[in-house]
């Protein structure tokens, strides 16, 4: 790694995650397999033991998928009143792949929103006792 290859200003931190790039240089991609993070950016060597989305991707999507699927299951019901069946054969699926296309860009957003607040864990400042 040298130090040209180092950004001097990092990339939109929302657009780096969003793409699955990496937060400092917005080059090379943070995952190595579909939701697993690389440990190091190929392009400018940042390491990403410092990233720990944990259950906030899937939450995020989860609540923005059941939000949008129950308001269209409702509609549906409402207009059509068809069969139970009818809803888990439509619904079902929607869901799934909904789901499951939203949780990579949003571990990468959280992933990059991270790196750019300098997120780390709680500590409790006890300097001024």
């Amino acid at each position: 790694m040298t130090s040209e290859a180092i950004p001097t200003k990092s990339p939109d931190p929302v657009s780096a995650g969003l793409r699955g790039r990496c937060p400092r240089c917005g080059q090379a991609s943070i995952f190595d397999g579909f939701l697993k993070l690389k440990e190091a950016c190929p392009a400018c060597g940042l390491g990403y033991g410092f990233a720990d989305s944990a259950d906030g991707p899937a939450f995020f999507a989860m609540t923005f998928v059941g939000f949008l699927v129950a308001g269209a299951a409702v509609i549906v019901e409402l207009a059509y009143t068809p069969p139970f069946w009818v809803h888990i054969v439509l619904w079902l699926p929607i869901v799934l792949v909904l789901c499951l296309v939203l949780l990579r860009p949003l571990k990468g957003l959280a992933v990059a929103l991270q790196y750019a607040n300098k997120a780390k864990e709680g500590e409790i400042d006890r300097s001024g006792q």
